[in-house]
C-alpha cells in the first residue's frame, strides 16, 4: 500500500466518488432490489467516509474501488443481518464474484428514467444514483432548493417501491424506456451547456455526465440504437465548442465570434463516428437532424463559410418532423444567412405571440441582432432592452448589456 498525504487521499476519494459511486450503487441495487436503493446509497457513502478516515494512516489499497465495494458490501450485510425479512439477500452480497459494472449502470439509468417518474424526478434520481451528485450539487445545477431536490428523490424512490419496479433490463417496452432516458440525458446536457440562470454560462460537470451516460447506452448491445448514437453525436459536437464559448474573462462568445482553434477536434472526431453509426435503420429522429446541423457547424472553416443552405434544409426537415417555435427561431437565423436579415425578421413574425417564447430572451436578442445587421440600431436597442427584462444567466446578461451600450453609443 502507498501512504499518501491526507490531501492526496481526499482528491483520490473525490475522484472515486464521482466516477465509481454510481456504479457501486447500481451493483448493490441489483443485489438488494430497487426498494433498497437508499440503503445502497448509504453504504457506499459510508465506505467513502471510511476511506477518508483510514487511508491516510494505513495507505491506499492496490485496488481502491474493490476495497470500497467490499466495505460497502460488508455494511449492507451488517444491515441485512439485522433485518430478518431481508436475510435472503445476504447470500448474494456475500458472494465475492466480479460484478458486471457496465450492465448494472445501464439498468440503473433505465430504472431512474422509468416513464412513470416525472421528468424532474428522473433527472434528480439519475444524477444522484448514477452520477454520484449530491443533493446540494443537483440543487445548485438547477437553481432549486436542496429540500425540493430531496423531496423529488423521496417521491421517486417511493414510486419505485410501490410499483415494484424490478432492477432488470426490460424484455418488453425497452424502446419507450430508452426514449425517456435520452430525453433526460439531453435535458441534463442542455442545462449544463447553457445554464438557464445563475453566475455560470456553462456547467461542464453536467455536460460531462450527460455524455458519459449516453456513452453507456451507446456501447451496450441492448441499447446501441441509432437514436442513441445520434444524441451522443449531437452532444459531442456541442461539447467540442465548450472551450470557446467564453473568453478569458468568462464573457459569452457567440458562434460567429468563437476561436475555432479552441474547438476540441478529438471530440469532433468522436462525434463524427457516432454520426456515421446513427445512419443505420429507417427511423429518423430530431436527434439525427440536430446532429446533422451541429456537424455542419463543426466542419465549417469559418462562420461565413458555413453551409447555411444545408442547415436551412435540415431545419425545414426538423419542422416537418416536430414543429416547435424554438426551431422556427433557429431556422430564422439560418434563413437570414441565406436570404438576408429581413427574411429572418419576417420569419420570426410567425412566432412573435407564441406563449412558449414569452419569457425566452433569445427571441428578442435574435431580433436585435437581425435589426443590427439591417443597420437599424434604434430597433436593435429596443429588442436588447426587452431581452434584458427576461430570465437569463449572468454572462448572457453582461453580453446583452454590452450590445445595448454599443447601440446607444453609436445611435
Amino acid at each position: 500500500m502507498e501512504e499518501p498525504a491526507g490531501g492526496a487521499v481526499g482528491e483520490l476519494v473525490d475522484h472515486l466518488f464521482r466516477h465509481s459511486a454510481g456504479q457501486m450503487v447500481a451493483t448493490l441495487t441489483r443485489m438488494l432490489g430497487p426498494h433498497n436503493l437508499s440503503l445502497a446509497e448509504e453504504v457506499v457513502q459510508d465506505a467513502l467516509v471510511r476511506a477518508i478516515e483510514t487511508w491516510p494512516h494505513r495507505g491506499v489499497p492496490e485496488n481502491p474501488r474493490g476495497w470500497l465495494m467490499q466495505v460497502a458490501r460488508n455494511r449492507a450485510l451488517d444491515h441485512l443481518r439485522r433485518e430478518a425479512t431481508l436475510a435472503r439477500k445476504a447470500g448474494m452480497l456475500a458472494a465475492d464474484a466480479a460484478s458486471p459494472w457496465a450492465d448494472d449502470s445501464l439498468v440503473m439509468i433505465l430504472m431512474c428514467c422509468h416513464p412513470a417518474l416525472a421528468r424532474e424526478a428522473q433527472v434528480a434520481l439519475t444524477l444522484k444514483t448514477v452520477g454520484g451528485f449530491s443533493v446540494d450539487e443537483i440543487a445548485r445545477a438547477f437553481l432549486v432548493r436542496s429540500a425540493t431536490v430531496a423531496q423529488r428523490l423521496v417521491r421517486a424512490k417511493r414510486l419505485l417501491r410501490e410499483r415494484r419496479i424490478a432492477f432488470e433490463l426490460p424484455v418488453r417496452g425497452l424502446g419507450p424506456r430508452i426514449d425517456s432516458a435520452l430525453e433526460t440525458i439531453y435535458l441534463m446536457f442542455n442545462e449544463g451547456y447553457a445554464a438557464t440562470a445563475g453566475d455560470d454560462l456553462v456547467r461542464s460537470d453536467l455536460c460531462g455526465e450527460a455524455v458519459r451516460l449516453a456513452t453507456i447506452l451507446a456501447e451496450h448491445p441492448a441499447t446501441s440504437r441509432p437514436e442513441v448514437h445520434a444524441l451522443l453525436a449531437l452532444m459531442l459536437f456541442h461539447a467540442s465548442r465548450l472551450p470557446a464559448r467564453t473568453d478569458g474573462l468568462g464573457a459569452l462568445a457567440l458562434l460567429a465570434d468563437q476561436d475555432r482553434e479552441r474547438w476540441d477536434r478529438a471530440l469532433i472526431g468522436r462525434a463524427l463516428r457516432h454520426l456515421e453509426r446513427c445512419a443505420a435503420g429507417e427511423r429518423r429522429t430530431a436527434y439525427h437532424i440536430e446532429a446533422g446541423i451541429a456537424a455542419c457547424h463543426a466542419l465549417a472553416p469559418s462562420y461565413a463559410e458555413t453551409d447555411w443552405e444545408q442547415i436551412l434544409a435540415l431545419y425545414d426537415d426538423r419542422l416537418k418532423l416536430e414543429p416547435s417555435p424554438v426551431v422556427v427561431l433557429n431556422r430564422a437565423v439560418a434563413l437570414s444567412m441565406v436570404a438576408g436579415p429581413r427574411a429572418g425578421i419576417a420569419a420570426l413574425s410567425q412566432v412573435a405571440g407564441e406563449p412558449r417564447l414569452r419569457d425566452y430572451y433569445l427571441l428578442p436578442a435574435t431580433l436585435a441582432d437581425l435589426w443590427l445587421r439591417c443597420g437599424d440600431r434604434q430597433a436593435a436597442a429596443a429588442f436588447y432592452r426587452r431581452a434584458l427584462e427576461l430570465p437569463c444567466n449572468e454572462p448572457e446578461r453582461r453580453f446583452l448589456r454590452r450590445r445595448l451600450a454599443s447601440c446607444e453609443t453609436c445611435s
